[in-house]
C-alpha cells in the first residue's frame, strides 16, 4: 500500500508492471474520481486564491482541517509535483518551503511572472484521495504613463487635445482626468498585445486665462499600484485686461477748475506692448497731458466733457476701458449730482475679461429728461382711461335710450275727406294696437 503515497506528478518514480505497486489503471481511476470531488466541499483540504503583483512573492498554502498523518503535496498548473511533503522534486529554485507540518504546506514563490499564473492543485494522498485548487493571478502594473498634449501654448478660448497612455498593464487600466482639483470626462481606448493592455484616454479641453498654469492630471486606477499619475502643467495666452483708475480726485465730483487724473492698467500675456489714450468721438485736448499709461488735466472746463479710451494689445489681440467724464459747476454737491457718478468696477465687474470701463457722468439734463417722460406716461394713462369710459358709458345709454308708441288709427287712409278719417279713428281707436319702435 506504499504505493499511495506516491506523488502522482513525480517523473520516474511510478512504473505500471513494479512489484508491489498497483496497476496502473485503478491508479488513474483514483485520481480522476479525486479530481471530481468538490473544492472544499466536504473534505480535509482547505486553500486561498492568490493574487500578486509581478516581481513579488506569493505564498501558496495547502491545509489539513482534521490531520490523519497523510501525506499532502503540492502541484503546478502542468501538474508537476512542486513539494512532496518536505521535498522539491522540481528544479524551480524561485519555489520555497515556508512550512511543513502533518496539518499544512505552505511554499513560496519569489519573482513571480505572467507565465506562473494558473491553477496550483494540492493532494492529500487518503483512500479515496483528494484534491482542491487555488488561483494564482498575476496583476502587471502599467510600465509607462505619458501625457502628450496638442500644442505648448494655446491660445484663450481654443480647444486643445490632451492624450494620456498607460502601457502593457493586467488588466486594464482606467485612466481619470483632472484639470487641478476638478475632475474631467475622457474617452478612453484599450488595445490587448498578448496578455497585455494598452489604454488611450482622450480629452478635449476649452482653456480660458484662469487655466494659465493649472496642472491637467492623468491618475490610473489599477488593482497594482496606486496613486500613480502624472501631470502637464497648461500654459495660456490671452489678451490684455483693461482697466481705469482715477488717482485724483480719489473721492467727491469732478468740479470745474479741478485737476483730474486718471491711470490705464492692463494685464495680458504676453504683457501688452503698447498702451495709448484717446477721446471717442471728439480730439483730445490740447492741454491734456498724457504719459504712457497716465492722463492728466490740470484744470477741468466743460469742454473737457466726454469719453476717454485707454486702449491696451498685445500678440494675441487688443482691449479697451472707456471713462466717461463731466465736468459739475464749482458750487455741485455730492447729493446733487449723486445721480451721474459711478465707481469704479466691484469685484464681480472684473472677471468679465472684456472691455472694462470706470465712467463718472453726470449731465443734471438728465433728471429733468427722466421726470418728463414720468410725467407723460402718467397723462396719457389718464387719457386713456377717460376714453375708455365714455366709450363704455355711451355704449350704455344707447342700449337704455328707451321706447315710444305710435297710435295709427286703423282705416284713415280709406277715408273719402277729413271728416270721415277723424271718425273713422275715433272709432278704431280703441281696436288699434300699440306700434312700438325699438332704437339702439
Amino acid at each position: 500500500m506504499a504505493s499511495r503515497t506516491e506523488p502522482s506528478g513525480c517523473s520516474g518514480r511510478g512504473g505500471g508492471g513494479a512489484p508491489g505497486i498497483l496497476p496502473l489503471p485503478p491508479l488513474l481511476l483514483l485520481l480522476a474520481a479525486a479530481a471530481l470531488v468538490p473544492r472544499g466541499d466536504g473534505q480535509n483540504l482547505v486553500t486561498e486564491d492568490v493574487t500578486v503583483v509581478e516581481g513579488e512573492v506569493a505564498t501558496i498554502s495547502c491545509r489539513v482541517k482534521n490531520s490523519d498523518d497523510s501525506v499532502i503535496q503540492l502541484l503546478n498548473p502542468n501538474r508537476q509535483t512542486i513539494y512532496f511533503k518536505d521535498f522539491r522534486p522540481l528544479k524551480d529554485s524561485r519555489f520555497q518551503l515556508v512550512n511543513f507540518s502533518n496539518s499544512e504546506l505552505r511554499v513560496s514563490l519569489t519573482n513571480v511572472s505572467v507565465s506562473d499564473e494558473g491553477r496550483y492543485f494540492c493532494q492529500l494522498y487518503t483512500d479515496p484521495p483528494q484534491e482542491i485548487y487555488t488561483t494564482m493571478t498575476v496583476l502587471v502594473p502599467p510600465r509607462n504613463l505619458v501625457i502628450d498634449i496638442q500644442k505648448d501654448i494655446a491660445t484663450e478660448g481654443e480647444e486643445i487635445e490632451l492624450n494620456c497612455t498607460a502601457m502593457a498593464s493586467r488588466p486594464a487600466t482606467t485612466i481619470r482626468w483632472f484639470k487641478g482639483n476638478k475632475e474631467l470626462t475622457g474617452k478612453s481606448e484599450v488595445e490587448q498585445w498578448s496578455d497585455m493592455f494598452t489604454v488611450t484616454s482622450q480629452l478635449l479641453l476649452t482653456v480660458g486665462r484662469e487655466d494659465d498654469g493649472v496642472p491637467v492630471i492623468c491618475l490610473v486606477d489599477h488593482p497594482a499600484v496606486k496613486d500613480l499619475q502624472t501631470q502637464r502643467y497648461l500654459e495660456v495666452i490671452y489678451k490684455p485686461q483693461v482697466r481705469v483708475l482715477q488717482n485724483y480726485p480719489l473721492q467727491g465730483l469732478t468740479r470745474e477748475g479741478e485737476p483730474l487724473e486718471l491711470t490705464c492698467t492692463a494685464f495680458g500675456k504676453p504683457q501688452p506692448t503698447e498702451v495709448k489714450w484717446l477721446r471717442v468721438d471728439d480730439e483730445m485736448p490740447q492741454h491734456v497731458v498724457v504719459s504712457g499709461s497716465n492722463l492728466l488735466i490740470n484744470n477741468l472746463n466743460k469742454t473737457d466733457n466726454g469719453t476717454y479710451r485707454c486702449e491696451a494689445s498685445n500678440a494675441v489681440g487688443k482691449s479697451s476701458a472707456d471713462y466717461m467724464l463731466f465736468v459739475y459747476d464749482t458750487t455741485a454737491t455730492t447729493e446733487s449730482a449723486a445721480h451721474g457718478f459711478t465707481r469704479l468696477p466691484n469685484p464681480a465687474e472684473e472677471l468679465n475679461y472684456g472691455d472694462l470701463s470706470d465712467s463718472r457722468a453726470g449731465d443734471e439734463g438728465s433728471i429733468r429728461a427722466v421726470d418728463h417722460a414720468v410725467i407723460g406716461g402718467v397723462v396719457a394713462v389718464v387719457v386713456f382711461a377717460m376714453l375708455c369710459l365714455l366709450i363704455i358709458l355711451g355704449r350704455y345709454f344707447a342700449r337704455h335710450k328707451g321706447t315710444y308708441f305710435t297710435h295709427e288709427a286703423k282705416g284713415a287712409d280709406d277715408a273719402a275727406d277729413a271728416d270721415t278719417a277723424i271718425i273713422n279713428a275715433e272709432g278704431g281707436q280703441n281696436n288699434s294696437e300699440e306700434k312700438k319702435e325699438y332704437f339702439i
